[in-house]
């Protein structure tokens, strides 16, 4: 069987991850952000999971509003980059020690490949994935990783990152390399659920615009909460000096007030597991369900 095309380089994520672990959580203001955002979402879902797992969870910081909004569940954290968990695990040791009134979490970390989990099938209730999926070589086997560990009537709510994210950015460099990962459109992202056997796919997307008071301070941020770039065909040198000045050239003519955007175009996306129409041999399914005698 011919191998897939590559484009994501998985010891670039977990180099860049690894870097950031000691700066993630002072640099990753929108993510926290795109994260109370999708919290909000789930204001309008009526569930009650037993389970949860954080699927890229970095730092863990989602999992303290999971734990608030949802008591009794038990959460797991799973996240590619082991410095990342045991930065989080630090911090939360720390504010314990300082606030004991705190209440302590019932979760659990784990260092594992978001496309091939070491989890057993039809576990949670729900799947929660704020902004890991730019930094996967392939979201469809992420997607149906999720749809294997979520019990029939289970949640799958994630966030990403759409390819107008970064715009400015690419339209400065004048050469062939990438400098930003590969982002994927929100209908692509919809497609996918339904080839998983997701039901009731629902799909959204705005656009936020950060401003910075130069490209060095935009790079800065990328590269603190571990969001540069890490496709294969990122440049591997230094690069030249005056590819580098073209850019920031290019970059200040965009200055508006003193300030230059930078474009983020966030996609949401949710769908539930639904019982299966047919078992794993092909057959169809035929359920029958029981009515009252009149």
């Amino acid at each position: 069987m011919r191998e897939a095309p590559r484009f994501v380089d998985p010891r670039q994520v977990r180099r860049n991850f690894a870097r950031a672990a000691a700066s993630y959580d002072a640099a990753a203001v929108l993510q926290r952000e795109i994260a109370s955002r999708m919290l909000e979402r789930l204001d309008y879902v009526r569930i009650a999971p037993q389970r949860i797992l954080d699927l890229g969870c970095g730092t863990g910081g989602s999992l303290t509003a999971l734990q608030e909004r949802y008591p009794q569940a038990m959460l797991v954290g799973a996240d590619l980059s082991e410095p990342m968990l045991r930065a989080g695990r630090g911090q939360r040791s720390r504010l314990h020690r300082l606030l004991p009134f705190i209440r302590g979490h019932r979760s659990a970390l784990l260092a594992a490949d978001a496309a091939d989990l070491p989890l057993r099938a039809g576990q949670f209730g729900l799947l929660w994935s704020n902004l890991m999926l730019p930094w996967v070589d392939d979201p469809l086997r992420v997607f149906r990783e999720a749809h294997r560990v979520l019990e029939v009537g289970g949640l799958f709510m994630f966030s990403a990152f759409g390819p107008d994210t970064l715009r400015e950015l690419r339209a400065c460099f004048t050469d062939a390399h990438a400098h930003t990962q590969r982002f994927t459109d929100m209908h692509d992202f919809g497609d996918m659920l339904v080839e998983c056997g997701f039901a009731d796919p629902v799909m959204d997307m705005e656009t936020l615009t950060l401003t910075y008071a130069s490209v060095d301070d935009l790079l800065r941020d990328l590269r603190q909460s571990g969001s540069a770039c890490a496709m294969l065909t990122r440049p591997h040198g230094l690069g030249g000096r005056n590819g580098w000045q073209r850019m920031r050239a290019a970059y200040a003519a965009l200055q508006r007030e003193g300030r230059l955007p930078a474009t983020f175009e966030v996609v949401y996306g949710h769908a539930w597991k639904a019982a299966p129409r047919q078992t794993e041999d092909g057959r169809a399914i035929v359920r029958f369900e029981r009515r009252p005698l009149r």
